[in-house]
């Protein structure tokens, strides 16, 4: 099921990164052995609220098709355990602190000697040279040392303010599935692997390319818009008699099918507004004259209108109102999958379809150590040995709850 049946992924990621990276893969196919730390598990099992039934709901948006398992790797027969799935593996993801791999024997120079065909993937704050390179990193510093909070907000004097989605941890999952994906393809031209390396610095610095083009460009930081673009207009959100709308009529076609729909023809040929550079010039004049035309009329009269000319536009929807919008349906965003105790539970589908092969949400995420027993024994462990495991404390198994650790 899927492009990427057949590859084998181990998981030693947590939180939203490496697992968005491992979700990915797991959704086109591939087969993902998520590995929790003993005894606390992923920390996402604490971001609370809300829960499903006794469930993290964080923990089970991030990690549905995945097999998960319990590891202490700093014990002998976790170690040993995880050697041996790294001896079969096509791709390994990690996003620990710097140092922590190397320090528990699992680096890739460590690793690499033995499996020159692994594809290792690691995560981080800030990557693995450069002088940050030692820092932890969380979406928000991401967001703050990118700029991306410099240029987001109400206007231009106000204060920073963070993305709501955490954009840096999102797109590095990306990048990092992308970056797998491509050195895949290397290996299979070329039979050796690679290390693949991203960050969330990076990723939030991948989001800033059109703010990045207007620095470099006048050597001027841009400053907050509110929801207006920084290189087109009108292109933004605007207030009808009942709710807020969004209208792209961002170039000249769309402009003047836009004045047309607003019953203002004149202002086609006011010298403030005329081409896409007086527009931007002349921003806020702009923004005046448009919004008091959108507020005289509600917001479905806009939208018809505009959307029957070809003019870009949409409600500006809440969370519920985007995920029960008949598009989010039709392309099956939001799903049905059944969970080992929860029964069917709801969560986001697959971004990504393919005509061929496509990908699929097929399980649910694991309970803590709920595969460990069943992927223990598929990798040649007999029952004596994954029971002497257990009293080392090496793995945990179904049944075992996750005790929060601070």
């Amino acid at each position: 099921m899927g492009p990427l049946a057949g590859l084998k992924v181990v998981d030693l990621t947590h939180v939203m990164a490496g697992p968005t990276c491992t979700l990915m893969l797991a959704d086109m196919g591939a087969d993902v052995i998520k590995i929790e730390k003993i005894p606390a598990g992923d920390d996402t099992r604490y971001m609370l609220p809300p829960k499903v039934g006794d469930q993290a709901a964080a923990f089970l948006m991030m990690n549905r098709n995945k097999k998960g398992i319990a590891l202490d790797l700093k014990t002998p027969g976790g170690a040993r355990v995880l050697r041996r799935l790294i001896a079969s593996a096509d791709v390994l993801v990690e996003n620990f602190g710097p140092g922590v791999m190397e320090k528990l024997g699992f680096g890739y120079a460590d690793l690499t000697r033995d499996h020159p065909a692994l594809i290792y993937c690691s995560l981080s704050g800030f990557g693995r040279t450069g002088p940050y390179k030692h820092r932890r990193g969380f979406d928000l510093v991401a967001q703050a040392m990118s700029g991306i909070m410099s240029f987001t907000g109400e206007r231009p004097d106000g204060p920073p303010v963070k993305c709501g989605a955490p954009l840096s941890d999102i797109t590095a999952g990306i990048l990092a599935a992308l970056g797998i994906l491509a050195a895949y393809t290397h290996r299979l031209k070329s039979g050796r692997g690679q290390w693949v390396e991203t960050s969330l610095f990076e990723a939030a610095l991948v989001q800033t390319y059109w703010q990045a083009a207007i620095a470099l460009a006048t050597n001027v930081a841009p400053k907050a818009m509110g929801s207006a673009h920084p290189l087109n207009a009108p292109y933004q959100a605007f207030e009808a008699s009942d709710k807020w709308i969004v209208v792209g009529g961002a170039n000249q076609k769309h402009w003047l099918r836009t004045l047309e729909v607003l019953g203002a023809p004149e202002l086609a040929n006011d010298s403030r507004f005329r081409t896409g550079a007086d527009r931007m010039g002349n921003l806020k004049q702009l923004e005046a004259e448009l919004s008091a035309r959108f507020r005289t009329r509600p917001a479905e009269h806009w939208l018809a209108a505009l959307e029957e000319v070809g003019v870009p536009c949409g409600p500006v929807n809440d969370m519920l109102q985007a995920l029960s919008d008949p598009q989010t349906l039709a392309r099956e965003m939001v799903v049905e999958v059944e969970h080992s105790s929860l029964g069917k539970t709801r969560t986001m589908g697959l971004p990504i379809k393919f005509s061929e092969t496509p990908g699929k949400v097929r399980t649910g995420a694991p309970l803590y150590g709920e595969h460990t027993a069943s992927v223990l024994k598929s990798y040649g462990f007999d029952p004596d040995e994954i029971a002497a495991l257990e009293r080392e404390g090496a793995v945990a198994g179904a049944g075992v709850a996750p005790e929060k650790v601070g």
